[in-house]
């Protein structure tokens, strides 16, 4: 866990990201071989040579994969969600047979018997709505209804615990019979307040969330030796410390719904506004936690709904920007660095992205069908940016195909430093011929 400096809060915006940065490239663990130590070190370097806008030895390669190590291994998706011994084994193959240059985790699987015990209702994985060998699905709906917000706005806990996670968690319903906590205040009323908890529904849903925390333990018990031993034996840095959304995503992914939130935006636009800028610290402080905690900076924050298409520029400046900028600006206060992966097409919001508030050497940006000649124009010397390597040409193209692009990419965009050459989205498919190519091709022609 990384430990904050007593003199933290005199420390410039730089100093504190190279004292996060500085404990996570020299972490407390015993590396397998001297060769596996100096290997990290590099990769390290190479990445915060990157962030900090300065030409690293090479372009590190850092792809994102979703659920190809299964592929892969010619397992399941769903065996690797519940068979711990086959989900090392996947991931340890895959991240030795590929040596990427940052860790490829088996935490994002999931753990499969932690949601059926809580019986998951917004979204699907593999053997549970989905075929066993492709990735999990998103059920869209309005989980928060459009009367919801004062509640949201007032008491964000209080709303998740009894009406948000009540929907969503079939075990947990009797939940919504629960009082607030903020109810018990003096002794005579404790009595009083914990009526609700003595129900047996409500204790019945209390015993699964208890089963539910014992199976994750289990689960994160067999993921931290699996990707502690790719750190420790291969040399391959973790690049996700922590995790966070925009404030407009939360409402748009997880409460509102895509439906729900583009009809706010009309019909109750300063109630969305209202509960994003609630949702602005809690957005920093999840982050900030999670990667504190782990000693890595690296703060992975996915745009779901802030591509092209989705809504205008002028409402983009309006609904989107604001509350994401001042999530980015909080991070960075705390020291740091935002991972953001820009999916679809970020090409109108470029002008927008690169604010002069935002300080130059201090988040990442990941594209996914951006044109990257203009993301150099509007990025270079203020942000380190990586992608655009298509999935789609990585599941059909050729190796050669594959390698022709990435050579153009590096040709294009990291002549000066500052790029990482990735793949434009997660990848659930392709050929190891082809993933081949692409982290070969990198780490050769990427050569400064």
């Amino acid at each position: 866990m990384f430990v904050i400096p007593k003199n933290w809060n005199k420390m410039s915006l730089k100093e504190k990201q190279a004292a996060r940065l500085q404990a996570w490239s020299s972490p407390e663990m015993a590396f397998a071989t001297p060769e596996a130590e100096k290997g990290h070190k590099q990769r390290a370097q190479m990445l915060i040579d990157v962030i900090q806008l300065k030409k690293p030895e090479r372009v590190p390669v850092i792809p994102w994969w979703g659920v190809y190590p299964a592929h892969y291994a010619g397992v399941t998706v769903q065996e690797i969600m519940y068979d711990y011994e086959k989900l090392g084994e996947t991931f340890r193959k895959f991240n030795a047979d590929f040596l990427p240059d940052a860790l490829v985790s088996c935490a994002l699987i999931g753990p499969g018997k932690t949601f059926e015990i809580l019986d998951v209702k917004n979204y699907r994985w593999p053997g549970h709505g989905t075929p066993v060998d492709t990735s999990y699905q998103c059920v869209e709906g309005e989980y928060m209804t459009a009367d919801d917000y004062d509640a949201l706005i007032t008491d964000p806990s209080n709303f998740f615990m009894r009406t948000y996670l009540p929907r969503i968690f079939g075990a947990l319903e009797p939940w919504g019979m629960l009082g607030p906590w903020t109810d018990i205040l003096e002794l005579p009323f404790v009595g009083l307040s914990l009526i609700p908890a003595g129900i047996p529904p409500v204790q019945q849903a209390f015993q699964a969330f208890l089963q539910a925390g014992q199976v994750t333990l289990e689960w994160i018990s067999a993921v931290g030796p699996i990707d502690g031993a790719s750190i420790a034996g291969l040399g391959l840095p973790d690049t996700v410390g922590g995790f966070t959304k925009a404030p407009f995503d939360i409402l748009g992914d997880t409460l509102r719904g895509t439906r729900g939130i583009m009809l706010d935006m009309y019909r109750q636009p300063d109630k969305l506004i209202a509960a994003m800028e609630r949702l602005v610290p809690i957005a920093i402080e999840m982050a900030v936690r999670n990667a504190t905690a782990k000693s890595n900076p690296m703060v992975f924050i996915p745009l779901h709904k802030g591509a092209d298409g989705f809504m205008s520029n002028k409402d983009y400046k309006k609904f989107y920007w604001p509350t994401l900028k001042a999530v980015l600006l909080g991070l960075i206060e705390a020291g740091m660095v935002p991972y953001l992966f820009a999916e679809g097409g970020y090409n109108q919001r470029l002008d927008i992205i690169t604010d002069p508030d935002i300080p130059a050497g201090h988040t990442v940006w990941s594209f996914d069908h951006s044109d990257m000649k203009e993301v150099k124009k509007k990025l270079g010397g203020w942000a380190a940016f990586c992608g655009n390597v298509p999935a789609s040409l990585l599941k059909a193209g050729t190796p050669q195909a594959v390698s022709d692009c990435v050579k153009k990419l590096i040709d294009d965009v990291a002549g000066d430093g500052g790029y990482i050459l990735a793949n434009g989205a997660v990848l659930d498919d392709s050929t190891p011929e082809n993933v081949h190519a692409m982290i070969d091709t990198g780490k050769e022609y990427g050569k400064y």
